[in-house]
């Protein structure tokens, strides 16, 4: 008996890749793992090099102590053995206890490249290269156990094949199955474990809705000077995905019928899309083949399925139109929900968070990652997965209707077109993140400028303004430049591609036709309608894929502003203020916006229900945080503040702002109406309330005498009204809202002396039997204090009344004398010596 090893089995040579039983294992085995252990000796090789280089040390406290990652090294052991046995089952139990070359080598290949994946996956866990974040496995372990698992996979094209083991009809198959089995699900949890990379430092934390894991190259790239550019926007897709889960389903019935209905007019699509080519050869035929015979029907049915089909891509055909019409309450539904949650979300983040925020910039982060959802969703459902499928579906009918060559030409066309446009698309994805921060810096730049045009013309800066925002414009269509050069390359790359495919596919089935292999010219028309058919959104995919690109991107400024945390939150089972009395008590607080500098240290005092208590001091010394803590815009770092004796931390926040209201020293107002403006304290109030809380505030005659009454337009932050005006409008608002607790924050500091003292008689109807809060820098205005406060370098130096405080000789005494001093100077004027006079006899 010839015992001499072969490479092959009998009768089978490397070079039959495709043969009547299926595809050859000698050929798929040899060339799969061949190609993987090359992908990894050399990529991997290139890796540890590059460790070896510029790798450090991770100190090993931090390294995670994990079970999965004993289990992931586990199956990587695994894999190697399972073929180990698989070729010694071949030499003694199998059916021709024969061994061929393939086997030897696919077998040493495996022994050799999982261990050295091993290894590699040690030297990431243990050491980190300086510029690249750990935030799991390398692109060279992931791209290799992706392939593996690939390779699995491909051996789904044989089920059937008699070569193959599917039949189990004997031993050998049976055995051969189990181990396939083996090997799947080995490759398939290797798989999953590389994609959570249990044995890496970072990026294995789970995020909660509306976060994204704590990773600081996700940090709000608007208020970082480096973005990182070269992060895959595909990176933590599932995360993003499931953030945004709950905005792509309805909730409404009706809604998801809709949803189910479009996804069966897309199948029903797609099924057209390989009947149109086939009548068409069928049309062309009946002239060729049957003369005389006039075949109407095929026409009709060509012309129907044209008709539902529309172009090439189904832009124009019926089926498309009606998915189109039948989406856009499903898309108005996404939009609505995620712009609600976003505006939502918005209003909840801290003071702040608002303070050093810049407005044009979040408007257009808002409007872009709103809009990038929705494109998102179309553009992966309604044409890359259309298409994907197209391939697919192609890929099997030219295998089984003309040959494997027709198949493997269509289907190297379709993986080359599909790597390069990822590849180059994924390199050009920092040129797009660039353009967008140039664009977020010029819109932010242009809106800063417009909302302080009155400081620009008190400098005379109109030409400083105008060559600003010109370098942002320049800047802007640098980085536009460069995405722009970019996608030219990117569209050259696929025109090569796509042409040559059509190119060798073309030229073989017209060599078929003319030299009578089986093919007829209605085949030639079927191949070239067919494969233009799907070339045309071939040549889209890469629009796609950048499109869905840039909505990620897009999408990634808007993450940022969701992941922008709360600073003060409800604590839990909080519950509603009701307050009885209103009886305000600082306890031993302390607090700072920033830990080098603090502002309030150990401030201690109460204001008895129903009586006023006036802050007075230095600029910087901590008056108008007091305001901001009772206000909880910000939570105390030591001690507590009560009302009534409850601490406010234990209630809500909207029952605890509900009960005070507020007169701030600079007043916005909202660009409406007086009345709209007025009526912002109490939404229900009816209109004869509002006209009452104006008389109050005096204000009411003033507003009479506009053209447009209440209904005059106030303009942006109210600047069509001065600023006693304004003010005015924010104490009529305060009034109306009847709160129990009333904070005044220098209230009259823009008034003239006349509406000053009747804005204080107003107030001081309104303040009583109110527990109230004045913050003053005329000090005439707080004499009538029950209790006045001197606060200086966030400490409480002096308190008392008036006449206490003046006797002092202290820092109370040295304000009210500076006060008189500069009143005095403008005595000249006409009233001015009456009106020093009165505040001294006060």
């Amino acid at each position: 008996m010839n015992t001499t090893m072969t490479y092959c089995p009998p009768n089978i040579t490397f070079t039959d890749i495709w043969v009547e039983h299926g595809m050859s294992k000698c050929f798929m085995d040899t060339i799969s793992v061949a190609f993987i252990a090359a992908y990894l000796l050399i990529f991997g090789t290139i890796q540890l090099w590059m460790y070896r280089k510029y790798g450090t040390e991770t100190t090993a406290a931090l390294l995670p102590k994990s079970k999965l990652y004993i289990v992931q090294k586990f199956f990587l052991y695994f894999v190697p053995m399972l073929s180990i046995v698989r070729i010694i089952l071949q030499g003694t139990v199998l059916d021709d206890k024969r061994i061929y070359g393939y086997m030897i080598l696919t077998t040493v290949l495996t022994v050799i490249v999982y261990p050295y994946s091993i290894y590699i996956l040690r030297v990431e866990r243990h050491k980190l290269l300086p510029s690249v974040p750990p935030r799991g496995h390398g692109v060279v372990l992931l791209g290799f156990w992706t392939l593996g698992f690939v390779a699995e996979n491909l051996v789904f094209v044989n089920i059937g094949k008699l070569e193959w083991w599917f039949h189990l009809n004997t031993l050998t198959d049976q055995i051969e199955m189990a181990l396939f089995v083996l090997r799947y699900v080995s490759n398939l949890i290797i798989f999953a474990l590389g994609l959570k990379a249990p044995g890496i430092t970072t990026g294995n934390a789970t995020p909660v809705y509306g976060t994204l894991p704590d990773d600081s190259s996700l940090q709000s790239r608007y208020y970082q000077n480096r973005p990182d550019d070269n992060t895959s926007t595909w990176k933590y897709a599932w995360h993003k995905i499931k953030i945004l889960a709950p905005f792509l389903w309805p909730k409404t019935f009706m809604l998801q019928l809709r949803v189910i209905f479009c996804f069966g007019l897309l199948i029903l699509g797609r099924l057209i899309n390989l009947y149109v080519p086939i009548y068409n050869k069928m049309i062309v035929n009946s002239v060729t083949e049957t003369v005389g015979q006039f075949r109407w029907d095929f026409v009709l049915i060509y012309v129907t399925f044209k008709f539902l089909q529309g172009g090439g891509t189904g832009g124009m055909g019926l089926l498309n139109n009606l998915r189109s019409f039948l989406w856009i309450r499903i898309q108005q539904y996404t939009t609505r929900e995620i712009e609600i949650e976003l505006f939502r979300h918005l209003h909840s983040l801290s003071l702040r968070w608002h303070l050093a925020r810049k407005t044009g910039e979040v408007l257009k982060v808002m409007d872009r990652g709103t809009d990038s959802i929705n494109n998102l969703l179309n553009y992966i459902l309604f044409s890359i997965v259309p298409t994907i499928v197209d391939i697919i579906v192609a890929v099997i009918f030219f295998i089984s209707a003309f040959n494997k060559w027709f198949g493997l030409i269509v289907f190297l066309t379709m993986v080359l077109y599909i790597a390069a446009t990822i590849t180059v698309t994924e390199w050009r994805t920092k040129f797009q993140r660039r353009m967008n921060l140039a664009d977020n810096a010029q819109k932010a730049r242009s809106v800063d400028s417009l909302l302080n045009f009155e400081t620009v013309k008190y400098y005379g800066a109109e030409s400083y303004e105008v060559d600003s925002f010109r370098k942002a414009i320049l800047n802007f269509q640098i980085e536009e430049w460069k995405s722009m050069i970019t996608l030219n390359i990117l569209n050259t790359l696929q025109n090569i591609i796509v042409c040559s495919g059509l190119l060798a596919g073309s030229l073989l089935c017209l060599h078929m036709v003319v030299t009578k292999q089986g093919l007829t010219i209605g085949d030639y028309v079927l191949f070239a309608s067919y494969i233009i058919q799907l070339y045309v959104p071939l040549n889209w995919f890469g629009t796609y894929y950048r499109a869905i690109q840039k909505n990620f991107v897009d999408m990634e400024n808007m993450f940022d502003l969701l992941r922008e945390e709360q600073e003060v939150i409800d604590a839990p089972g909080a519950g509603p203020l009701m307050v009885k009395r209103g009886q305000v008590e600082f306890s031993n607080v302390t607090f700072s916006y920033n830990p080098d500098r603090v502002i309030l240290k150990n401030i201690s005092f109460i204001v008895q229900a129903g009586k006023t208590v006036a802050l007075v001091g230095p600029s910087g010394a901590g008056k108008s945080t007091i305001v901001r803590l009772l206000f909880r815009f910000y939570d105390v770092e030591q001690g507590e503040i009560l009302i009534d004796g409850k601490n406010i931390k234990t209630v809500t926040q909207e029952s605890l702002r509900r009960a005070i209201g507020v007169v701030p020293q600079d007043t916005v107002l909202f660009n409406n109406t007086i009345k709209y403006n007025i009526q912002y304290g109490r939404v229900e109030a009816v209109d004869a309330d509002v006209i009452s809380a104006a008389k109050n505030a005096d204000i009411h005659e003033r507003i009479l005498s506009f053209p447009n009454g209440y209904e005059t337009q106030v303009g942006e932050r109210g600047l069509r009204l001065s600023g006693g005006e304004k003010q005015r409008v924010a104490i009529a608002r305060t009034i109306l809202k009847e709160p129990a607790i009333v904070l005044l924050d220098e209230a009259t500091s823009a008034l003239d002396t006349q509406s000053e003292r009747n804005i204080q008689a107003a107030l001081g109807r309104v303040c009583a039997n109110r527990t109230t809060i004045i913050i003053a820098h005329r000090l005439s205005t707080i004499i009538h204090a029950d209790e006045i406060l001197v606060l200086k370098d966030g400490e409480i130096v002096e308190r008392g009344k008036h006449e206490e405080l003046i006797s002092y000789n202290g820092v109370y005494h040295s304000m009210w004398h500076a006060q008189l001093q500069n009143d005095q100077e403008p005595a000249k004027a006409p009233n001015g010596d009456a009106e020093v006079n009165e505040e001294t006899k006060s």
